[in-house]
């Protein structure tokens, strides 16, 4: 599977993407880079597809990539999987934005549907 480096070693890839899957999770969105949107879609959408099967080790899971975040994988598993059970994939969405000031940048809004 290819993957963007994001001009970033793993450690802290990891790190950004962790992040930013906790704040989509927890706030519903998330306003970041493009290329920082279409990596973290990918992880987004893979918890909440670990929280609708709801198996032990679907939460084990989910909880090894949000570094032991309980208040995350609640919301995933008790609130996200109710809501998208009918729905297979297509949880989020990337609205376009502006160009960031300094370097250009396209900014994107990632949501959840």
């Amino acid at each position: 599977m290819a993957y963007r480096k994001l001009g970033r070693e793993t450690r802290q890839r990891r790190s950004i993407l962790a992040g930013l899957t906790k704040t989509v999770i927890l706030n519903g969105s998330v306003v970041t880079t493009e290329a920082r949107a279409k990596e973290v879609r990918k992880f987004v959408e893979k918890l909440i597809t670990y929280g609708k099967k709801g198996t032990l080790v679907s939460r084990r899971k989910a909880l090894a990539f949000v570094n032991n975040d309980n208040e995350v994988v609640g919301k995933v598993f008790n609130e996200l999987a109710k809501k998208y059970e009918s729905r297979n994939g297509g949880y989020t969405r990337i609205i376009k934005l502006t160009e960031r000031i300094g370097d250009d940048a396209l900014q994107v809004k990632l949501e959840l549907v």
